[in-house]
């Protein structure tokens, strides 16, 4: 029995057809997790930075017609709410586990929050051959680090400033059947790795 981890069953949620059907779904085979996740890393976060992170699992409550293609949680220093200030990620999309940090286009001041990324331009470009950049947090599509010039990483962060849907994230995944989601244990110290690596972008 596993409290964390997902099964690749887990991800074919994403291909049940229909809102009502395919949010069923997520809230049986995927929900519970991401809760579990929620509480385990705003306490992880809080031993590593000091600081209270609250959870913020997605509801999708918006949604009337179109079936959600990801699901994650969330975490941030905000109570509220975590779009308007830069954020953790876990989360799901059909072919592939996500961890992220970054900037959404919603972000309050992204213009001034994204310069951390430029300020540790050298230690972003240094990072593990697995870690990529997410240009969209809405799309699967990331592009890995190691195949990306210096001034395609700068172009990334100055489309944060100067265009409104602008965001950018630091991540790292997993296809569905990777071994690290075979036992909480691989799996959750995949997910602190990957969040030591990633704080060094917090601030």
């Amino acid at each position: 029995m596993t409290l964390y981890t997902f099964k690749p069953n887990d991800f074919k949620v994403f291909e049940v057809d229909g809102l009502d059907a395919r949010m069923e779904a997520l809230n049986e085979h995927i929900r519970p997790q991401l809760q579990e996740l929620g509480e385990y890393f705003s306490q992880f976060l809080e031993t590593e930075t000091g600081e209270v992170f609250y959870p913020h699992v997605a509801k999708h409550a918006r949604r009337s017609v179109n079936p959600p293609k990801d699901t994650w949680v969330a975490f941030a220093t905000n109570k509220r709410g975590y779009k308007m200030q830069p954020h953790f990620q876990i989360g799901l999309f059909r072919d592939q586990l996500f961890v992220m940090y970054g900037v959404m286009h919603e972000a309050k001041d992204k213009e001034e929050q994204v310069k951390v990324f430029e300020e540790q331009l050298d230690y972003l470009t240094s990072l593990p051959e697995d870690y990529c950049l997410s240009l969209d947090h809405m799309k699967p599509e990331k592009k890995y680090i190691k195949d990306l010039s210096t001034e395609d990483i700068q172009s990334a962060i100055d489309r944060v400033k100067n265009v409104k849907k602008g965001e950018l994230f630091v991540a790292r995944t997993l296809d569905p059947n990777d071994y690290r989601l075979k036992k909480d244990q691989a799996f959750l110290y995949f997910l602190e790795d990957t969040f030591k690596h990633l704080l060094r972008f917090f601030k």
